[in-house]
């Protein structure tokens, strides 16, 4: 322990707060809260510490403090800087987005839609779910079973959906309010899992169909059935209690902790995640921050299960719910099934090829092959256009070896000659970093573009004019156009022997091209609908948003039939965009 560390431990205090471990290049490398930061931070250095912890330990030039007023605002401004600097010894979650809630509008016509939040007052929620495509699994099902408005803004004729007897038709006849209402009750009652009602009629119309020997109809009748089957299979353990509560059980082995957690609402288990890391430190300890975590980004239900007292105390203070230990009854077997979902998701990572396994040890392996600092934050450039028509530019960046889609970046080309790359790939890098550099914001540990020196050349000229001093690399190809290795400015190449390593560097190559590709086709595709559907009679800008609603790119739209275009444009508007498109 050098004389710098123990000055610092002797000034630390009993209070809350929070922590920030600084390597000798004054990177954060570690962020961590503590009820007591003496206590905490002290023992980091006073006890002795193995694997990780005591390779960060080792790393530790000096710490910082910052006290807080207790220990639920160290944890916020603790999440605040892990995403602000991304430390290399945090262990996080992989970003995602949000659950999805099923939405019912509360007054008018029954409409359901996928919602992202449950802020709108207009409208009754259901979820979240964990899994975005059983939320939409489940909003297609109910759409078939009861016959609700389907189109956002209402035709002015009768479609598809009205004559297979799956819309009431508001467009064409007057809906009482206590029709819509009866429908609103029966949604709700479906979504609890009462769903007996609609089994038996869908079952009568179906055996009705197959009389009338309407085989085909009975066949779809019959695939709703098994849809809900499926549903009450998944849903597995009704709760009598119709409690919102999240399970989670974890599981370690050989340097890796999985966390599993079943998600319940109005006690229908509505899916399940599981999230596997590394081991740092104490498990219990790991295990509370990768929950505090997650809540940070999912909401919390009115009760937390965790069959671990010490998990337990790191979290009974920490999370506006109630958090409870069980040991018999229902909900103590569904911890045992959360417990066995841990154990599985560790059996099938360790009978998988881990590309994931050694992150760290890969981004070091690179940092010595190209003589520079560990490269724990990576950024790369790409740019996509069709012949320079609709250009644009887009950076993807990789922390820790993993894709941070919340620093991902994309660029409209503004210079003349969107055909010359070099001109785009420097305009678009001298904007990213020049506007870094004023903000005084942290720049990246590499720069890598695609291509040879003429690349590196064009992005080494954006990054001078930025002020940027950023390490820049260029992934070149060999004869067969296949990624081969590095290439700096001098034109000196850097073979990847480690297979791990070029896997990493060519899938975060393949990241970059996909983004950049995806929002070519975003932009190309809107302005070729948007083109092709000027200059046509009685097509306004209402009904041009319900075509990109229904079709959304133009292969699409070119694919539909006269008679799909009438379900949502009148019938002479359909034959003129139908004879445009084909025409």
């Amino acid at each position: 322990m050098t004389e710098k560390i123990k000055t610092l431990i002797a000034n630390l205090k009993h209070l809350p707060g929070v922590y920030l471990m600084h390597d000798k290049d004054d990177n954060i490398i570690y962020v961590g809260k503590a009820k007591d930061l003496y206590k905490r931070v002290s023992q980091y250095f006073l006890r002795p510490q193995a694997g990780k912890v005591f390779k960060m330990v080792t790393n530790v030039d000096y710490f910082e403090t910052i006290i807080t007023a207790n220990e639920k605002e160290a944890l916020v401004l603790e999440m605040n800087l892990i995403q602000k600097y991304y430390p290399r010894y945090n262990i996080l979650l992989k970003d995602g987005s949000h659950y999805p809630y099923i939405a019912l509008k509360k007054k008018g016509d029954p409409i359901l839609m996928i919602k992202r939040n449950n802020k709108d007052k207009n409208f009754d929620y259901f979820g979240p779910y964990p899994n975005s495509g059983a939320a939409y699994q489940t909003i297609s099902l109910l759409n078939k079973i009861f016959p609700i408005r389907k189109c956002q803004t209402l035709p002015s004729s009768t479609c598809l959906y009205y004559h297979l007897g799956q819309c009431l038709g508001p467009c064409i006849n007057k809906i009482e309010d206590k029709v819509f209402d009866d429908i609103r009750e029966d949604i709700k009652s479906f979504m609890k899992g009462n769903n007996q009602k609609q089994k038996s009629e869908i079952k009568e119309k179906m055996l009705l169909a197959s009389d009338n020997l309407e085989f085909e109809q009975a066949a779809e009748y019959k695939k709703v059935l098994d849809a809900i089957e499926h549903i009450n299979i998944q849903q597995n353990v009704e709760n009598n209690d119709k409690k919102d509560r999240d399970i989670f059980a974890f599981s370690s082995r050989n340097g890796y902790l999985s966390l599993a957690v079943l998600s319940y609402r109005k006690g229908l288990l509505l899916g399940k995640q599981v999230f596997i890391v590394e081991e740092f430190g104490d498990n219990e300890e790991q295990v509370a921050d990768l929950i505090l975590q997650f809540y940070q980004k999912y909401p919390t239900p009115s009760e937390v299960v965790i069959n671990n007292k010490i998990v337990l105390d790191f979290l009974s203070d920490l999370l506006d719910s109630n958090v409870i230990f069980v040991t018999k009854g229902k909900v103590h077997e569904l911890i045992i099934n959360a417990k066995e979902n841990a154990d599985n998701a560790l059996d099938e990572y360790f009978l998988s090829a881990r590309l994931d396994a050694n992150k760290l040890e890969m981004l070091e392996t690179l940092g010595n092959l190209l003589d520079i600092p560990t490269p724990l934050h990576i950024e790369l450039f790409d740019n996509s256009h069709i012949q320079g028509a609709f250009p644009v530019g887009a950076m993807v960046a990789f922390v820790n070896g993993e894709p941070a889609k919340k620093l991902y970046r994309r660029f409209l080309i503004n210079h003349e000659e969107a055909r010359d790359d070099l001109a785009s790939m420097k305009e678009v890098i001298y904007r990213h970093y020049k506007r870094l550099v004023e903000e005084e914001k942290k720049l990246p540990d590499l720069l890598l573009v695609d291509g040879g020196l003429n690349q590196i050349n064009a992005a080494a000229i954006a990054l001078l004019e930025a002020g940027a001093n950023v390490p820049l690399f260029g992934l070149y190809k060999n004869d067969r156009h296949q990624t081969s290795g590095l290439i700096d400015g001098s034109g000196k190449t850097y073979e990847i022997d480690d297979k791990s390593l070029f896997f990493m560097l060519t899938r975060m190559q393949d990241e970059v091209h996909r983004f950049a590709i995806s929002f070519h086709k975003e932009k190309r595709n809107k302005a070729m609908r948007a083109s092709i559907l000027d200059d046509i009679e009685g097509l306004g800008e209402k009904r041009k948003e319900m075509l990109y609603r229904a079709y959304k790119d133009l292969d699409s739209l070119k694919n539909a039939s006269v008679e799909e275009f009438s379900q949502i444009l009148p019938k002479e508007v359909a034959e003129a965009l139908y004879n445009k498109l084909h025409n």
